[in-house]
């Protein structure tokens, strides 16, 4: 196991498809040696207040997050929005869009399951989801729940995959919109597991100059499953190109035995965007006088 970074800029609660409630996740984080925690959320700010008192009580630093799912070339981007204001303009009718999204491809994932021979899921996935956005981990959890598979990883390999019969397509923003919105909201735009896209380094250079051009701001460069080879790949490219560079955990739960909050591979970087959230929350809390 790797040691504790201090850190986490990714990671997510039960008010999207993690597992803890947004102040558990934040224990979680402060008794693993977290001191900075971002709460990035698919397509929600819900879990953001609880996760503050949290963080308050046990004095660690919360950085406001996000992590929006967006379209580059018809392919499927999670855009980190990292420092966002939740009280920015905007995010009201930008978030209630895509909750529509996710509940018009839910019914067309219930649907095309029950194609082919599954029970209608839909009901089961949403008692799952209860406030959140629904996604496929939680059809994933209704299929363990009703016994249909060992586990949600089989779910995902058998049903809701790439590939798969579930994996129903959405007309999410464009990568544009969601790095504009961030940006309305004071925050950085980063490129989530930027090699977790089974995209050449080739498009993956393409995917980052069309953020650049957009106004984003750089690529997460260390989190589960990263090689090292990737990695240093990922720093070159950064370097490169002038990007801010982040890592994070990308927790969902304690049950996920490959990811832990905090863990991920060690770099050095002088564009960490770590200090950079750092000293703007420092500057921010001076022109309050806190």
């Amino acid at each position: 196991m790797k040691q504790s970074a201090g850190y986490d800029l990714h990671s997510h609660s039960r008010a999207s498809d993690g597992s803890l409630a947004p102040a558990e996740l934040v224990r979680a984080a402060a008794e693993a040696g977290v001191r900075v925690l971002a709460l990035t959320d698919h397509d929600t700010l819900a879990g953001l207040d609880e996760a503050r008192a949290a963080a308050r009580a046990e004095q660690i630093r919360l950085v406001d997050g996000v992590e929006l799912t967006c379209l580059w070339h018809r392919r499927v981007i999670h855009l980190l929005g990292l420092g966002i204001d939740p009280q920015a303009e905007g995010w009201g009718p930008y978030l209630q869009g895509l909750r529509e999204l996710r509940e018009a491809r839910a019914q067309a994932i219930a649907d095309k399951l029950v194609t082919r021979g599954l029970p209608d899921l839909l009901g089961a996935a949403r008692a799952l989801a209860g406030e959140a956005p629904i996604g496929r981990p939680h059809f994933a959890q209704a299929m363990v729940d009703a016994g249909l598979v060992g586990s949600a990883q089989q779910a995902f390999d058998t049903w809701l995959g790439q590939g798969q019969v579930g994996d129903v397509k959405a007309q999410w923003p464009a990568l544009a919109e969601a790095v504009a919105q961030i940006k309305r909201a004071g925050g950085y735009a980063m490129i989530a597991h930027p090699t977790k896209y089974n995209l050449t380094f080739t498009r993956l250079r393409a995917l980052v100059a069309d953020l650049l051009a957009a106004g984003g701001d750089g690529i997460e460069v260390s989190y589960p499953g990263v090689t090292p080879n990737h990695l240093r790949d990922l720093l070159q490219l950064a370097d490169r190109q002038a990007l801010w560079v982040s890592a994070g955990s990308d927790f969902h739960s304690p049950s996920q035995r490959w990811t832990a909050l905090g863990r991920f591979a060690h770099f050095d970087s002088e564009r960490h965007l770590l200090d950079r959230l750092c000293n703007d929350t420092e500057r921010s809390r001076a022109a309050k006088g806190l």
